[in-house]
């Protein structure tokens, strides 16, 4: 097994799939890039079990074949190689492989490429077809508010609900939740899917930004994305997913409205002295003025801000914490927000003040009980 490959190109392609691959993976042989060459035309498979990532890429080959190459070895080198054409030769007997450059020649050792594990195929599945840029955003506004606890399995991902009028993108960690919902998009499926948090991570990375065309295809057990000459497979979250529009509470009669950079700049100044442990900041509205606070009793640490605003209904009291509300301000974009209250004890309800074209975002923040200063 002979081929020849840029070694930039080559990089950049490993690059955009390796961070699937575990530290400490539970088979050793998932510490290798799976090469397969077929006519002039590379496909390299990169897994963890749960999720594998393809592409595929043009060399120069007589002989086509199969090896499980070492993925940190074989990145570090091509780090410290300058762009050049490189030379594989392979020995599928012994699995060992010869990198010849301008400079020198490097040997390493691969392994029997029939023990990487094959990739599940969708078959007789649903599809859905989406703009990368659109994907995006809603990765972007949803993926943070996904839990890191697997003891709640259920919210470690993004719920994405289709049917025959929208998609959706929900997810939450009980603290928080966003539903990013595009009414430009809609499947016949009429169905929902779980997608772990890890898998979107590694798609985030490998997505084009522009409109280039993203097909999902999944069943009950695996999703199935692909996109240019990159595909991803991941094994979907068998779990039911929290009864998230029971939590988005509907009569809201207060409503805050404030400029949103503003309302961050501000949280982030208090928030520096606040208790280290509750991260609890303190909203204080009336009329058109917002009085934000935040103490640290232990250690004499206090800080107040007023800012103008357009507040309606009744004056009210409310504690948040602070972290939780710095991350979905951050990852809001509109100029302007409203946040929707009915009590002190209920969630707020944040919106846009304009809603983006084909968009309906909200975001959800649990309130904290306030502590008893003054």
């Amino acid at each position: 097994m002979r081929f020849i490959i840029s070694s930039s190109a080559l990089l950049k392609q490993l690059s955009g799939i390796s961070g699937v691959i575990a530290s400490n993976p539970i088979v050793p042989i998932l510490e290798n890039f799976l090469f397969e060459v077929k006519e002039t035309t590379l496909i390299i498979t990169a897994s963890d079990m749960q999720t594998s990532m393809i592409t595929e890429m043009d060399v120069e080959s007589k002989k086509g074949g199969s090896i499980c190459v070492p993925a940190k070895i074989l990145i570090e080198t091509l780090k410290n190689l300058p762009e050049q054409p490189l030379t594989f030769t392979i020995d599928e007997e012994t699995y060992s492989i010869e990198i010849s450059s301008d400079r020198g020649k490097y040997k390493l050792s691969g392994e029997n490429a029939t023990d990487f594990p094959k990739a599940p195929v969708i078959k007789g599945g649903d599809a859905l077809e989406m703009p990368s840029d659109i994907l995006l955003r809603a990765i972007n506004m949803t993926l943070f508010a996904a839990s890191n606890d697997e003891l709640r399995p259920a919210m470690t991902g993004v719920f994405l609900n289709m049917t025959d009028t929208n998609v959706t993108f929900v997810a939450t960690d009980g603290h928080r939740l966003v539903r990013y919902r595009r009414v430009d998009i809609a499947s016949d499926a009429n169905t929902s899917i779980l997608i772990p948090k890890k898998a979107l991570t590694l798609l985030k990375s490998s997505l084009p930004s522009d409109n280039t065309l993203v097909k999902l295809e999944f069943n009950t057990s695996n999703a199935y994305f692909s996109f240019n000459n990159t595909k991803m497979i991941c094994r979907l979250l068998d779990e039911r997913f929290p009864d998230y529009e029971n939590a988005i509470p509907v009569n809201n009669p207060s409503k805050l409205a404030i400029d949103r950079s503003e309302f961050l700049n501000s949280l982030k100044i208090t928030s520096i002295y606040a208790n280290k442990t509750t991260h609890q900041v303190r909203l204080k509205m009336a009329g058109s003025e917002l009085q934000i606070s935040a103490e640290d009793i232990d250690f004499s640490n206090e800080a107040n801000e007023r800012l103008s605003c357009d507040f309606t209904g009744d004056d009210m009291e409310i504690g948040f914490n602070a972290k939780f509300l710095l991350e979905v301000l951050n990852t809001m974009d509109a100029r302007n927000i409203t946040v929707n209250l009915s009590a002190p004890n209920r969630a707020g309800v944040i919106n846009p003040s304009e809603q983006l074209k084909n968009e309906d975002l909200l975001m959800l923040v649990m309130p904290v009980m306030l502590n008893s200063y003054a």
